[in-house]
Parts: structure tokens; sequence; C-alpha cells
């Protein structure tokens, strides 16, 4: 009997997923196959299918949007009848009745000397439906200059859409010689509200540089990356403090740790990183301000540390949550980071442990890169976010006027300073500093 495969709910926040892969119409798999692949903004994931059979249909494609639990496939036997399975067609496909679908695509014939001089191709056939042709004429766009996403390579509506959404609105001046000319707005215009001139407009493509840059669009995290960044610096009063602090005690922590894996004596690899963790736990259990959300009127303090590590991976920066973090010993922190740092890197992390309101503080470390200083972003609400930097020799007076080089752990405390004082921030950032120094930890 046929089944209907829908687009799973991943979280309370998800509402929609990316199709990044997918089987197509009339692929046969086994159960336990993967049938499609999707990320939501901050993580992928894998479909498998619950039998064996065919694809009998396939509603959505790579790169499409797909909104949580709509139907995305029917697996069957060949020829089974599944049409009273499906309810209304999937969003994104047109219906039969447009002149999108059933109207013959408009032939536009160009030769592309004439965009990239200096090459030998001939001419070349680009389609364009008249939905795609009738706004791209309003919008002042060449159409046969962009990638068709419909059948053969056909420039339909959606392709002309998706150019428009990056591009500013023009002023009518700008748009009547963006349509003569053949030219095109740049990314901010210098108009009102961005508004693109006359004299902002350019030609799509130089004869110098047409063939030497590849324009490639924005993943979804990316896009979502982007915009938290850049809400965090709009939305909130952010200032950096540097300071550094002893690394021998911790190095030599550190060196214990490898003595007692190799002796056996010590299963988990606790990292300098994880200790420098332990130590702003501690710090935080002090000055309980930090460990807070600052929502505008009030400020929300928490009773306990839920502590958001940065991790890198192919998809982009993840910030995901360990919760309850003052509640652990040591080796737990260190097994919770290297968990859920795979699975991050896996794309396997729950959604609801990669949002900025699910930790209290956040750390970044950028020492294992060699950097020496950096200003780590807050992720708003959190009140501040600690950027750990490598380790340097720098001189200190070891007493009796005797100076010597020791190695110096830097770190970058960024706060929001609508939350937190200067004073105190300080005071903070210097108790991290001191909880490093003086670390005990009960494992040997």
């Amino acid at each position: 009997m046929a089944i209907v495969v829908i687009m799973p709910k991943q979280g309370q926040s998800v509402e929609s997923c990316i199709i990044t892969d997918s089987k197509k119409k009339g692929d046969i798999v086994a159960k336990g196959d993967i049938l499609f692949t999707y990320e939501t903004d901050k993580a992928s994931f894998e479909e498998v299918s619950p039998e064996d059979g065919v694809i009998l249909e396939c509603l959505y494609k790579e790169g499409d949007e797909v909104p949580v639990l709509n139907d995305m496939m029917v697996i069957g036997q060949p020829g089974e009848d599944y049409i009273a399975l499906l309810g209304e067609p999937a969003p994104t496909q047109e219906p039969s009745g447009t002149a999108e679908s059933n109207v013959q695509p408009v032939l536009a014939q160009i030769d592309e000397t004439s965009h990239v001089p200096g090459t030998q191709a001939g001419d070349k056939l680009v389609f364009v439906s008249p939905r795609a042709s009738n706004l791209a004429e309003k919008e002042a766009l060449d159409p046969t200059r962009l990638a068709g996403s419909g059948p053969n390579g056909r420039v339909i509506e959606k392709d002309v859409l998706a150019v428009l959404e990056s591009r500013p609105d023009m002023t009518p001046l700008a748009r009547k010689m963006a349509a003569a000319e053949g030219l095109q707005p740049q990314a901010q215009g210098t108009g009102l509200a961005g508004t693109a001139r006359a004299i902002d407009l350019k030609p799509v493509a130089s004869a110098v540089s047409a063939d030497d840059y590849e324009d490639k669009k924005l993943s979804n995290m990316r896009k979502l990356i982007a915009k938290a960044m850049y809400t965090s610096l709009q939305n909130s009063a952010q200032l950096t403090h540097h300071l550094g602090a002893d690394a021998r005690r911790i190095q030599e922590l550190r060196k214990k740790v490898k003595k007692a894996m190799d002796a056996g004596t010590l299963t988990t690899n606790v990292t300098l990183n994880d200790m420098v963790c332990f130590a702003v736990i501690k710090a935080l259990k002090q000055y309980p301000n930090v460990n807070s959300h600052f929502l505008g009127d009030n400020m929300r303090l928490f009773n306990k540390v839920h502590l958001g590590l940065a991790v890198d991976t192919d998809r982009g920066l993840m910030v995901p949550v360990v919760r309850k973090a003052d509640d652990m010993s040591i080796i737990e922190l260190a097994n919770q980071f290297k968990e859920i740092a795979n699975a991050c890197r896996k794309g396997g992390i729950a959604p609801e442990l990669l949002s900025s309101e699910a930790a209290t503080f956040t750390v970044s470390n950028l020492g294992n890169y060699g950097v020496e200083i950096f200003t780590p972003v807050i992720n708003l609400p959190q009140s501040a976010i600690l950027g750990v930097n490598t380790i340097v020799p720098r001189p200190k007076d070891l007493g009796d006027g005797v100076y010597g080089f020791v190695p110096y752990i830097g770190l970058s405390l960024t706060y929001d300073h609508r939350a937190l004082d200067g004073g105190e921030a300080t005071r903070f950032l210097k108790q991290i500093a001191v909880e490093i120094e003086n670390l005990e930890l009960d494992i040997f």
C-alpha cells in the first residue's frame, strides 16, 4: 500500500526546511535508504525510507523550501493508485492551468559575443516564459542573462523574483536608464532608504572581468548567521575588554591529563578549552549579573549556567548549549562538549540546543588558530560572550626584581553596556583569570 512521506518537524521553532538532496520520481528504494536530506537554519538532517518500494511521486526538488509536515513524496509499488492520498498540490508547483506551464515559452535569440566581448561563442537560444518576460521587462531586467531553473533551462518567474529580492529599489530615471542601456544598480543605492539613483547604475559585467569571478548564492544557514550578527551589533551597546591570564597552571594540568591517559588511569581527554570553560563557570557563579539575558526593560538572571560553545563546522559557525553546566564535573563537561561538537559537525544537533535564548553565556575559542586577540559578537539576548585567544609568552615579574617570560592566554570579554557596567565586566574578566591561574581538578 502506498504511503506519504512528510517533511518532519525539527523543534518547535522550525517552520520550514530547505531540501539539499532528494531521490527522484521512479527511483527504487529499500527500507532505510536515504530519501532526501534537508536543513533548517542551523542543522542538517536525513529522512530514510520506511519501507521498500518505488517513489511514485516527488512533490519538491533540491533547493525548495518546504513547510514542515507538508507532503514530500509518495512511496509504493509500480502502477499503484496514490492520488487519493495527496491533498492540495505542493505550494511551489505551479497549477497546470497557468500561463507559466501551458503557454509556449518565448524564444529569445542572443549573441554571447555582445555580452562578453572577445569570446567566440555562437548564437544561443534562451527560453523565457511569458510571466518571466513580462516581469523582467517591467523591472528593467534582461531575462536572457539569468540562469533558468525551469524545464530545459527555461527562465521562469521565480528566477526573476530571486534577482529582484537582492536588488535595491530604483528611481524612475534609474529604471528607465537600466531598461534602455542594460545597466543594473549596485548592492546599496545612494538615494533615500537605499534607493538606487542613475549614478548608482553599472554594467552587468565588464569586458575585463566578465569571466574571472563567480556569484555564489549564500546558504540558508549563512544568511541566518549574517542576519544574527548584524542584528546583534545594531541592537546592543557592545564593548570588549582584553586581559591575559598566566597559563602555567592549566598547561601543567594538561600535561598531567596526557600522562594519565597514557597510563590508562584517565579515559576522557580534558583539553585546555575544557579547563577554561570550567573556570568561566566558576566565575559566573560569583557574578550572576553576567549570567543573564538583557530584555530591554528588565534583566533575566539565571540560577543555573547554560553554557554555549562556538563550534566551527563545514556549514558555518554553530553555538550549541550545555544546560546546567555548573552541575557537572570537569569530566562530564568535557564529554558533553565533545558530544555536542560532533553532533554539530554531523548535522544531527537538536535545533533547541542552538537557540541563542537557550544559553546564558557563550565561549568562543580561536586559540587553536593562533589568534592573539579578537572581538567576539554577543549572541543576543545574552549579556556577554568570552573570546579565548592563543597562548603567547610575555614578560612577568617573578619577584625580587627578576623578570622572565611566562605563557599567557588571552581573554576577550565582549559585553552589552546596557546590561553591565565597565567595572563589573572588568572584575568578572579578572575573576576568570584568577580561576584559570588557580584551577584545581580532582581527577588524578
